[in-house]
């Protein structure tokens, strides 16, 4: 178990700083967010550019990690939504920022690290086939179930093609595009380029996790202890279970075919806290004070989920990596 800490602790120890620091005032809230938009803007798309310009097409494109992870996060997705609507008895709008909170994972600012600890470099390319799961796929279906709860008959096909314009100047999609066609072109970067999108690249992971931390300062769960607490086991217990659960059914079935670093990754991914903009997307619908108080209470509870997963998978036949 030292080993798994080992991995996991500097992790949360960096997010712990972040925390602190900000609590007594060396930071604001206002520097979180301008260290954010350098990590969205800048360090993450220039990580996920390395991370796939520097491999052949064909070990980035791995069709069987896209439908294992995109069908796991669906099947939470449903489950999370029919459970709100029908046990919760939330209105519609509700029930799918549940389901957001239970399907989304942080890959980018928790897990890349983690997995970059874990798996090593092939964790740039599990990030890089996880974003495009999430922004080409989870994040614009949300929003669309969110605006249809609300009874807008027309409103989520205009909040679907208006989340699939905007992917388009999102820098980490533009940082995937840009590095899948580099790879395809099998062009090589001069140094003096190459050098520099790694030294941003290399930005990424303390201060990802850094501005996660100090985003958590003034987050408050009190009222609100029960709908989050089913959010956070829907997200770092139904997700992970659901991805897991899809992996052996499709590998049963003889549909898919993973190394050990991939299945892992998969399973890995989907136990994360939820995405870091999860409490600005609610903000729309007024429901920022169950988002806030979900994303605190994940982050801190997914310290001990993800370290007894690392601990199980390294137990199971077959998935050691």
């Amino acid at each position: 178990m030292l080993d798994i800490l080992a991995i996991t602790g500097p992790i949360y120890l960096t997010i712990l700083l972040g925390f602190l620091t900000t609590r007594q005032g060396l930071f604001n809230a206002a520097d979180m967010r301008v260290l954010g938009k350098f990590v969205i803007n800048l360090a993450l798309p220039a990580l996920l550019f390395n991370s796939l310009a520097q491999r052949s097409l064909g070990e980035i494109l791995n069709g069987s990690y896209l439908l294992v992870y995109a069908s796991g996060s669906l099947l939470t997705l449903g489950l999370g939504w029919l459970w709100a609507r029908r046990a919760a008895r939330q209105d519609g709008t509700t029930s799918a920022y549940y389901a957001m909170g239970m399907a989304c994972s942080n890959s980018g600012f928790v897990g890349y690290p983690i997995a970059l600890l874990t798996l090593g470099p092939v964790a740039g390319v599990i990030l890089g086939l996880n974003m495009i799961v999430e922004n080409l796929l989870m994040v614009p279906l949300l929003l669309a179930l969110a605006e249809s709860g609300q009874g807008r008959a027309s409103a989520w096909h205009r909040v679907l093609r208006q989340s699939l314009a905007s992917l388009l100047r999102n820098p980490i999609v533009l940082g995937l595009l840009a590095g899948f066609t580099v790879s395809l072109m099998g062009w090589t970067l001069p140094s003096a380029l190459a050098r520099t999108m790694t030294l941003f690249a290399q930005a990424s992971g303390a201060l990802s996790l850094f501005v996660i931390g100090g985003a958590l300062v003034g987050l408050k769960i009190q009222g609100l202890r029960r709908p989050v607490m089913r959010i956070v086991a829907g997200k770092l217990l139904l997700h992970p279970l659901a991805v897991l659960a899809v992996l052996l059914l499709f590998e049963a079935a003889g549909l898919v075919a993973m190394p050990p670093a991939m299945r892992i990754g998969a399973v890995l991914m989907a136990a994360m806290p939820m995405m870091g903009i999860y409490t600005l997307l609610a903000q729309k619908h007024g429901l920022e004070g169950l988002a806030a108080a979900s994303l605190l209470g994940c982050t801190v509870a997914s310290f001990f989920t993800i370290s007894l997963l690392l601990w199980g998978l390294r137990q199971m036949p077959g998935w050691a990596h």
